[in-house]
């Protein structure tokens, strides 16, 4: 590829003409930070394709309007994260085996899609004990005032990668049974049903939500990031409660798809 050629495919990459109105030198974050944020998206989206090169300390500070050294800073927390590589001569190039796409769930196959999901990823388990569940969850499960549940934290990795942040309750009647280390070698999902429990159906919220300290820290995004909050009630064929869990997960790495058919109705045509 000759120089020209380079230099449109690196544009292509950087945005260049738009990406100064990225960031803000009036914002607390430091210009750096913001720079970074904006090629871990894109690295971590697939628009810079490992092992594809990425723009050098020049043309990033050319294409965000900043100086060379803030862009190196730049580069630097991408290499500190393990997304990019440095060699000399060759300049930085994303990677190789880094995560490409969001995972993507079907919500038509919600439950065995999730046990997918599960299956494919890595769990570290934060908090895991009986407690009295907020009223509002407590409600949900069905349970009475004074009701013990099981309580488990949650972060869900996807090739080392966090994707997500979960807090589950489960009913002490069923909740008794678990054990930490269930959790940590299965899916929840998986879990109950090997426990007994059949699964019938599940109701869910998707919303967003601010990423808080404890969570930004976890999710390794920066606090008051957006993202993609779920909350879903599992019942089993009898139509009991057996699950109360809200999640968060990192928009650049989980994503909900869907398939839609026009119906042509009266008196107007719908979508489903």
């Amino acid at each position: 590829m000759g120089r020209n050629g380079m230099a449109r495919a690196i544009g292509a990459a950087i945005g260049v003409a738009g990406d100064q109105a990225l960031v803000d030198p009036q914002e607390p974050m430091p210009l750096y930070h913001q720079i970074y944020l904006v090629l871990r998206d894109r690295i971590l989206a697939g628009r810079m394709a490992s092992p594809g090169r990425v723009p050098g300390e020049f043309e990033v500070a050319r294409a965000f309007g900043v100086s060379r050294i803030t862009a190196k800073r730049a580069l630097d927390e991408l290499e500190r994260d393990g997304l990019v590589t440095r060699h000399r001569g060759r300049g930085t190039l994303v990677r190789p085996g880094l995560p490409s796409r969001p995972v993507a769930a079907n919500i038509s196959g919600l439950i065995e899609n999730l046990l997918t999901v599960g299956l494919k990823s890595q769990v570290e388990l934060i908090e895991f004990e009986h407690a009295a569940p907020p009223e509002p969850i407590r409600v949900a499960l069905g349970l009475a005032e004074g009701d013990n549940a099981l309580r488990a934290l949650r972060v869900r990795y996807v090739e080392k990668v966090p994707l997500s942040f979960s807090v589950a309750w489960i009913p002490g009647s069923v909740g008794r049974s678990i054990r930490a280390n269930d959790l940590k070698a299965e899916p929840l999902l998986a879990v109950l049903e090997r426990k007994g429990v059949l699964i019938g159906r599940a109701e869910q919220v998707i919303s967003a939500e601010a990423a808080d300290v404890r969570v930004a820290k976890l999710l390794q995004v920066p606090f008051g990031a957006p993202l993609l909050s779920v909350t879903r009630v599992v019942h089993d064929q009898n139509d009991r409660p057996v699950e109360h869990i809200a999640v968060l997960y990192r928009p650049d790495r989980y994503a909900y798809s869907m398939s839609l058919k026009r119906r042509r109705t009266k008196p107007a045509n719908l979508w489903t």
